[in-house]
């Protein structure tokens, strides 16, 4: 599944079979990333979709040096999960 990040909307993104899923995230302060909030149209819940866009977004997170905040309850409940892998990241 191809996710397209687009900084200029603060969001992750994809498509598959003509239906959109998306993180958001705000980056309230410098070294910060703040995910918001999580959508996944109907047609494609159970998919794991949100999961791949989460996996994505910390990824970024990791990779640029941010501490990860989550006001989002998924991305919360992601990271708890988790937590192991991505405890790290915590702001």
């Amino acid at each position: 599944m191809a996710i397209q990040h687009n900084p200029t909307d603060q969001e992750f993104t994809t498509t598959r079979d003509r239906y959109d899923a998306e993180l958001a995230y705000a980056r309230p302060a410098d070294g910060v990333i703040d995910f918001t909030h999580t959508y996944v149209d109907e047609n494609l819940r159970g998919q794991g979709v949100a999961e791949e866009l989460a996996r994505t977004a910390l990824a970024y997170a990791r990779e640029h040096h941010l501490k990860v905040r989550t006001t989002c309850k998924f991305m919360a409940g992601f990271v708890k999960r988790h937590h192991d892998e991505y405890a790290d990241l915590l702001a």
